[in-house]
């Protein structure tokens, strides 16, 4: 297995958003199809293993030891779910991942069998903070969600992050996240 291209979802469902509905403010202006110069937001490909998407992902959380194979055959169960859009921001100028994010569609028996959103994942590299990337990503997946017939689309943030998550619609719900972890 070699890391190649192929993108894990449709490039067009992004292009296909209605950025018209977005509702956070962006200065200087930025957008899916124009995220900064010499950037581009698009779907993970495999090949982004050697673009620095796992040195990203670190800066948010632990990400273990993973082979370009195992990464591989992670992405290949992604795609084929048809449930996964990890969405990332590349700067083509350094040939980098520079932030990226997931939406996950779950799909219930509830409310006429409908499907729910979950974003995770939200990181954008330390060199790149500022640049308004987490908004984009984030607004680009909750109207990804929305775009997709999700009745709700959620996420799990530190206190500290709240008011962020606020300004894109997101409220406090009254039921408390708890788990279960079996890892460190």
């Amino acid at each position: 297995m070699i890391p190649d291209e192929t993108p894990l979802f449709d490039p067009q469902l992004l292009e296909e958003i209605d950025w018209s509905q977005n509702t956070v403010s962006f200065r200087p202006p930025i957008s899916p199809v124009h995220p900064g110069e010499g950037l581009i937001l698009r779907p993970l490909c495999t090949a982004d293993i050697n673009r620095g998407f796992y040195k990203v992902l670190g800066q948010l959380t632990k990400v273990g030891d993973v082979t370009a194979e195992d990464f591989i055959k992670k992405f290949e169960h992604m795609k084929k779910t048809k449930d996964y859009f990890v969405t990332v921001v590349e700067d083509l100028n350094l040939g980098q991942i520079v932030a990226t994010a997931t939406l996950i569609v779950e799909h219930k028996f509830i409310r006429g069998c409908a499907k729910r959103g979950r974003i995770e994942e939200v990181v954008v590299s330390d060199e790149c903070r500022g640049k308004q990337l987490g908004k984009l990503l984030l607004s680009v997946l909750t109207l990804l969600s929305k775009k997709l017939d999700c009745y709700k689309v959620t996420l799990e943030c530190k206190p500290k992050n709240v008011a962020f998550y606020e300004k894109f619609g997101y409220t406090a719900s009254d039921e408390t996240y708890m788990q279960c972890r079996f890892f460190d």
